[in-house]
């Protein structure tokens, strides 16, 4: 064996266990949060009570199913299948309030109706494509006021369209997406910063008390979020592939700035002095979208994976011994909602901040093992 082959053959078995055993942290920490909050809220028909009762299928419950089924991907087990489906069919796959439904928080449940039926031939997909047509028959684009929305209702368009080929469908999502962008509020994306206002209420340029802008951290979550999961339906040719590619660029140069020494995405962005401790859901968020994106060959790894690689060192730090996610904002619209967030303190709603540490780690999971 040469000098060559005997460095290679080291650094080989020095590397490659460590990638395995960072690959098996993440996914038992993924395994833990996911068996915590199963076991806790282990009757998925139940509804939630925070507040007033809520039917589960409340976009809260709705993102957490996001993140199960995207747990399932990287490890199969029938029991994740088995709890989707007491939860869907509890709710005869419709969206909250019915087929009627026209807020986006009401219908984000039906994306995981969507990939559950494909994955498993259960279920149907009819009353989605009742209620989506129901929404373009209104012929109203402007239903978006609020960046939650897209991730809340887009990727149901693009995932129909994706299922039936229907353009309408991709029609009705991108004059959406581009009305909230370009014209709501006076368009709520700033392509100069690659981040995005919060809603029509929130007219740029909107200002913290120390004069920057106030990019709330989880609504560019949900917002990145959204472009990875309609890209990954769309044809990489199609103009609409190529607008979201645009943005979900623009949107990494500016978010790869605004991350802290410690791995951390702090709740507004740009804001070193509002309230600038760590906060989980937008960073699993933002992990979500940059491991995919190098995965996918739109981000340079040598750039973005030493990002990936911080979040995940301060994702991994907010799992209590339990199963319990710390460092998880309440619900919201702004910086200052659920205040104070501590690794302690309890979220009003549990459900979302693990669906989003779900999305990240199984994202990053598959990026550590070089899936393509």
């Amino acid at each position: 064996m040469t000098l060559r082959q005997i460095i290679m053959a080291l650094a080989a078995a020095i590397v490659v266990p460590a990638t395995a055993q960072t690959q098996d942290d993440i996914l038992a920490a993924a395994r833990m949060t996911n068996d915590y909050f199963m076991a806790k809220y282990n009757d998925p028909t139940q509804a939630t009570f925070v507040g007033r009762m809520r039917e589960s299928n409340l976009w809260t419950r709705a993102v957490y199913y996001e993140g199960l089924m995207a747990l399932h991907a990287i490890d199969p087990q029938q029991r994740y299948l088995d709890y989707t489906f007491r939860w869907a069919d509890f709710h005869h796959w419709q969206a909250r309030g019915g087929n009627s439904a026209t807020n986006a928080d009401n219908q984000c449940c039906e994306q995981t109706y969507i990939e559950y039926q494909l994955l498993t031939d259960k279920g149907t997909l009819e009353p989605t494509k009742e209620n989506l047509k129901l929404q373009m028959a209104t012929g109203r684009n402007d239903y978006w006021t609020w960046i939650d929305a897209i991730q809340m209702a887009m990727p149901i368009y693009a995932k129909m369209y994706a299922v039936t080929k229907d353009q309408a469908y991709l029609d009705y999502a991108m004059r959406s997406y581009v009305w909230t962008r370009d014209t709501c509020g006076g368009g709520l994306f700033n392509t100069e910063e690659g981040l995005w206002w919060r809603d029509k209420d929130y007219v740029p340029p909107y200002k913290e008390k120390d004069g920057q802008n106030c990019y709330w951290s989880r609504g560019n979550g949900w917002v990145y979020a959204a472009l990875v999961r309609c890209m990954s339906q769309l044809p990489k040719k199609s103009k609409e592939y190529k607008l979201l590619k645009t943005d979900f660029l623009l949107m990494s140069e500016g978010l790869l700035k605004c991350q802290h020494a410690d791995g951390f995405w702090g709740v507004s962005l740009v804001s070193p002095t509002t309230f600038a401790g760590p906060e989980m859901t937008g960073t699993a968020l933002f992990l979500y979208g940059m491991a995919w994106g190098i995965r996918n060959g739109l981000l340079k790894d040598k750039q973005y994976r030493p990002a990936c690689d911080k979040a995940w060192t301060a994702l991994k730090s907010c799992l209590h011994n339990d199963g319990f996610l710390g460092w998880n904002q309440g619900t919201g619209k702004d910086p200052s909602a659920g205040q104070p967030v501590t690794f302690t303190s309890v979220p009003d709603f549990e459900d979302y901040g693990t669906g989003c540490y779900l999305l990240g780690l199984t994202e990053y999971y598959r990026l550590c093992r070089n899936e393509k």
